[in-house]
């Protein structure tokens, strides 16, 4: 007997629910994500750099409140989205961050393993990221 196939061309591939969000918040988003790159190119920098020491404080300011920023996009669209891979990549990329700034792993690696982490969630197709994982 033939599988059914969701309207996507996906079999069991279910997404969480989705909201409005306005036009010019996804715009808005997009530089929202080109500071908070910024931030964490620096933040990631001074990790792997030697010789730099502790991130500048406005970076530190600035990586955080745009991804604070971002997630509440992201939320926006994705009402479910702690519920979805891109929602539990995030919160693994701030356990690792917070276990790296307390002491409890290797600063440089637990630092360096988030952001590619998170770059691995960030590119994966739409129906992979926002999937339900439970």
């Amino acid at each position: 007997m033939a599988e059914k196939q969701e309207p996507t061309g996906c079999v069991g591939n279910k997404m969480g629910r989705i909201g409005m969000r306005p036009y010019w918040v996804l715009n808005l988003s997009v530089l929202i994500r080109a500071v908070h790159q910024v931030g964490a190119a620096v933040f990631l920098a001074t990790y792997l750099v030697d010789g730099i020491g502790h991130p500048p404080s406005l970076y530190l300011v600035l990586v955080f409140g745009s991804g604070v920023a971002l997630l509440f996009t992201e939320w926006m669209r994705h009402r479910q989205l702690y519920r979805e891979l891109c929602g539990v990549t995030t919160a693994c990329k701030l356990l690792l961050l917070g276990a790296a700034f307390h002491g409890f792993l290797s600063a440089p690696i637990a630092v360096l393993l988030a952001f590619v982490l998170a770059s691995v969630g960030a590119h994966v197709p739409k129906l992979v990221r926002h999937r339900l994982l439970f």
